[in-house]
């Protein structure tokens, strides 16, 4: 049976696009959720088994880490297959039957999309750092002849990094990266990434996923003179990647990851054009610090500094 068309026979979820205002959303990791054959590593044959606990505690919609391909130097944040899943966690039978019982218990899932990198085993980079400078294929990720280039932005891993360049010795290059130097970051001034990246987003809506959460998305563009972090660029990225997902399937989530300031973050809303939800990261730790100080100063402060936002977008508020 097609896959899509044995997913759809399953119940349909409700068809409100606005599910995601009042969702309650669970983070797991599958790996290390529920273990089905004993191998010392969870896997989706586990997790279906434990569908029925989680619908219990009420949860509408999982959040699932990471679980594609991956050396695992990042803890699957570092993708080389965007396609299918992680052998140790199952086969693609097995995320389909995931799928299907989830369905039956009308939850939605949520998966990770990590769009401003890849790991350095990724095919993608394997084949850039072979081709010629300035051809279509090496222009998939970040180069330059020197170390010197965008000067002005921050190393996010200071404790590890020194620069935001990694030199790579088979093509005679440095490369660009916001993270750790095995996670080379994608070009989206190649139009061919975000068609990519599109179509790997379609692919997992027609196996019946629900939405995505964008992770590091404040950095997908770069330009000289900037701190390369939430520029205008960027939102135009994401803005076509809104309109694709929803010219393919309506009422499908994008979450961004974008830990900064509300002010910011805000942006990424957009007028409702871009993300449906983006986190509240500094509402989070306030919440604990309210409750230590016996006071609610630390919340109604942050939120009295929190923007308004469109009226079919909504703050992703959670804790840890």
């Amino acid at each position: 049976m097609d896959v899509v068309a044995e997913i759809q026979a399953e119940p349909k979820l409700e068809t409100d696009e606005l599910w995601f205002k009042d969702a309650v959303i669970y983070q797991l990791h599958v790996k290390a959720f529920a273990d089905s054959n004993s191998d010392g590593i969870g896997d989706f044959a586990g997790l279906t088994e434990k569908l029925d606990y989680l619908e219990d505690l009420g949860i509408t919609a999982l959040w699932l880490l990471p679980f594609y391909p991956s050396p695992g130097r990042d803890d699957g944040y570092d993708i080389s297959d965007y396609r299918t899943i992680n052998a140790d966690f199952g086969t693609m039978a097995d995320f389909r039957r995931f799928m299907q019982e989830a369905r039956r218990r009308k939850l939605r899932v949520l998966t990770e999309l990590v769009i401003n990198h890849t790991s350095d085993q990724h095919p993608w980079f394997l084949r850039a750092r072979r081709s010629k400078p300035g051809s279509d294929a090496r222009n998939w990720y970040v180069w330059s002849d020197t170390d010197q280039a965008y000067a002005g932005t921050r190393i996010i891993f200071n404790d590890t990094e020194k620069s935001n360049w990694a030199w790579d010795p088979v093509a005679g290059a440095y490369y660009w990266h916001r993270f750790f130097s095995h996670q080379p970051d994608l070009n989206y001034d190649n139009p061919r990434v975000l068609a990519a990246m599109i179509q790997i987003m379609r692919r997992w809506v027609d196996l019946g996923v629900d939405g995505f959460r964008l992770d590091a998305i404040p950095y997908l563009c770069e330009r000289e003179g900037t701190n390369n972090e939430n520029l205008s660029e960027t939102h135009a990225v994401i803005k076509n990647i809104r309109a694709a997902l929803d010219s393919h399937s309506r009422g499908k989530l994008l979450l961004a990851e974008a830990n900064q300031w509300p002010e910011d973050v805000s942006a990424y809303f957009a007028d409702g054009d871009e993300c449906h939800m983006a986190y509240h990261f500094p509402l989070m730790p306030r919440i604990y610090m309210a409750i230590a100080q016996e006071d609610r100063f630390p919340i109604t402060d942050i939120l009295r500094q929190t923007p308004d936002i469109p009226t079919n977008c909504q703050w992703a508020l959670f804790l840890r």
